[in-house]
Parts: structure tokens; sequence; C-alpha cells
């Protein structure tokens, strides 16, 4: 019987050491998937969207001038179409440089809370196309990207909501105004907030 106590003893002396490595992992793993949680998505496009502004504006008056409602609204899909490409390419090259990944909690977060709002947009608007009613689009467009803006940006930079709102605001506007104002209210929320956005993002935040 006394040498059965030396054996216990050690048995338990050899079982220590993993189950405090493992909760030490443990640890590690939790203060890492609360890091990511609590982390923001900063590859929001500074220079992305100044460009993204500048485009939209163009767009603002080429289809300001087309004398079909067809021209017009090819002319605002072909925008959305080089915004969007412009500002993915933008997003990717930002989180490059910085060494961000896109594929993070916070970006992940981000795109969840972005996309909804956008797929929402592209079902109204072939409804709107199909029934006719081409002149609710500027309002669909405006209040949606702003709602995007607004929840994807809850997991981004304290402006990226801001601006989302003020989308909303400009949608609002769109509602108590003459539909001939759709597309300069396009063109100050696409085109002019934009870039004023960008600048202060390429500004404070990276580029």
């Amino acid at each position: 019987m006394a040498m059965m106590q030396p054996l216990q003893k050690e048995e338990i002396e050899t079982s220590e050491p993993p189950t405090l490595h493992g909760r030490a992992m443990d640890n590690l793993a939790f203060i890492r998937e609360t890091m990511e949680r609590s982390a923001s998505f900063t590859a929001i496009p500074g220079y992305g969207g100044v460009l993204m502004g500048v485009t939209a504006i163009g767009a603002a008056i080429i289809a300001h001038n087309q004398i079909t409602i067809r021209g017009w609204l090819i002319t605002w899909l072909i925008e959305a179409f080089l915004a969007f490409v412009v500002g993915m390419f933008a997003i990717w090259q930002k989180a490059k440089n910085s060494g961000d990944s896109l594929s993070s909690a916070p970006s992940r977060k981000f795109a969840y809370g972005f996309a909804p709002p956008i797929i929402a947009g592209i079902v109204l608007t072939a409804l709107f196309y199909f029934k006719g009613l081409f002149a609710l689009m500027p309002t669909v467009w405006l209040t949606l990207y702003g709602t995007a803006v607004v929840t994807g940006g809850a997991n981004s930079v304290r402006i990226v909501p801001i601006v989302g709102w003020i989308f909303i605001g400009l949608g609002l506007i769109s509602v108590f105004v003459e539909t001939s104002y759709g597309n300069i209210l396009m063109g100050v929320g696409f085109g002019v907030l934009h870039i004023v956005f960008g600048l202060i993002v390429a500004r404070r935040y990276g580029g």
C-alpha cells in the first residue's frame, strides 16, 4: 500500500500540465474571438469613394440629358455596375496595403449588413421596371443604399453610418419634391457625398 501513494502522486503531476495548457489555449482562443468581434471594418475605400463620386456626377449629367426613360435607366445601371467594380477593387487594394483580410470577422459582418438592402434594391428596381414606376427609383436607390451603409457601417468607423443616414435623408427629400429632381438628388448623394466622404476617409483612415 505504501508504494501506491507515490505512483498516484506521479500520475496527478503528469496529468496537470496538459490541463493547464488546454486552458491556456482556450483562453487565447476566447481572447482572439473577442478581439475579432470588437474590431471594426477599416477597409472603407477613401480614394475609391472619390472616384465613385466623380463617375456618379458624370452619370447624373448624362442621365439628365437623356430623352427616353430607357436611356436614363441604362445610364444609372451602368453607373451602379461601375461603382460596384471600383468600390470592390478599392476595398481589396486598401485591405491588401494594410495587411487586413477580407475574410476576417469585421469584413464578414460588414458584408452581411451591407448586402441585404442592396439585394432589396435590385429586386425593387426590377419590379418598378416591369410596372413602369420609374419615378420611384431614385427614392428607393437613395434610401436602400443609405440603409446598406448604415447597417454595414455599424461595424466600421463612426463616419460611415452617419453618411448612410444622410443618404436616407436624401431619399426622404425625394418623396416631397418633383420627380425631375431625382437626378439632382442622386448626383448630390452618389456624387458629391461620396467625394466628400472619400476625402475624409482617405485623410483620417489611411487611403
